[in-house]
C-alpha cells in the first residue's frame, strides 16, 4: 500500500501539494483541460488536450528548475482536485508567476486554492527566496480576482484587450504581491 503522506510536498489544514505525477495524466486531469467552463478564463481548451501531450507536459515539469506545478489533493480522500504552479521562476529578478487550476467542480468556491495559494506563496518567499509572485487574469473572472485580492495582490495595471475569448477581447488584470518577509 502507498503510503500518500510521503509524497506530500506542503501540507494544509484540508489540502496538500504533492508533485505533478505522471499517474495523475490517467486521472481526470486530462478531462479538465478539455472541459470549456473549466478552462474558460486561461490558455487551456483552445486546443485538444491529449494523453500523449499531458504525459511530455508532467515530464516537463518534473525536471523544470524554473516552474515548481504541484497537483492539489485533498487531506481526506488524496484526491487530486486540481493544480497550483510557479512558473518562470526568475532566479535572477527572484519574482515568478502563479497559476491556478481547480479541475473538480464540488470544491468550487470552498477556499481551496486560497489555502493552496497561501501554501505555495509562503514557500516562494521562505524556501525559494522569491521577492514577488504575481498573476493575471481576465477582466471578468471575478472569482479570481478575489482570490487575488484576498491573497493580499494588489492590482498592479491593466494589459488591454490582451486576450481573446469566444470572439471576444478581453482585458487581463495583473495583479503582485512583495515578499515582506
Amino acid at each position: 500500500m502507498i503510503d500518500f503522506n510521503k509524497e506530500i510536498f506542503l501540507k494544509g489544514d484540508s489540502i496538500s501539494l504533492r508533485p505533478l505525477k505522471i499517474e495523475d495524466v490517467t486521472g481526470r486531469y486530462g478531462y479538465w483541460l478539455n472541459d470549456a467552463e473549466i478552462t474558460k478564463y486561461n490558455s487551456h481548451g483552445r486546443f485538444p488536450m491529449t494523453q500523449e501531450k499531458l504525459v511530455n507536459f508532467v515530464k516537463n515539469s518534473q525536471n523544470s528548475s524554473n516552474n515548481l506545478v504541484c497537483a492539489v489533493i485533498t487531506n481526506e480522500t488524496n484526491e487530486h482536485i486540481g493544480n497550483i504552479s510557479l512558473q518562470s521562476i526568475s532566479w535572477v529578478d527572484r519574482n515568478a508567476e502563479i497559476a491556478f487550476m481547480l479541475g473538480e467542480k464540488k470544491y468550487w468556491g470552498k477556499g481551496v486554492m486560497y489555502e493552496a495559494s497561501k501554501l505555495l506563496i509562503d514557500h516562494a518567499f521562505k524556501n525559494l527566496n522569491l521577492h514577488r509572485i504575481h498573476c493575471g487574469t481576465s477582466s471578468d473572472n471575478t472569482g479570481m480576482k478575489k482570490l487575488a485580492e484576498k491573497l493580499g495582490m494588489i492590482n498592479e495595471g491593466i494589459r488591454k484587450e490582451a486576450i481573446f475569448n469566444n470572439g471576444i477581447y478581453y482585458d487581463i488584470v495583473e495583479y503582485g504581491i512583495l515578499n515582506k518577509i
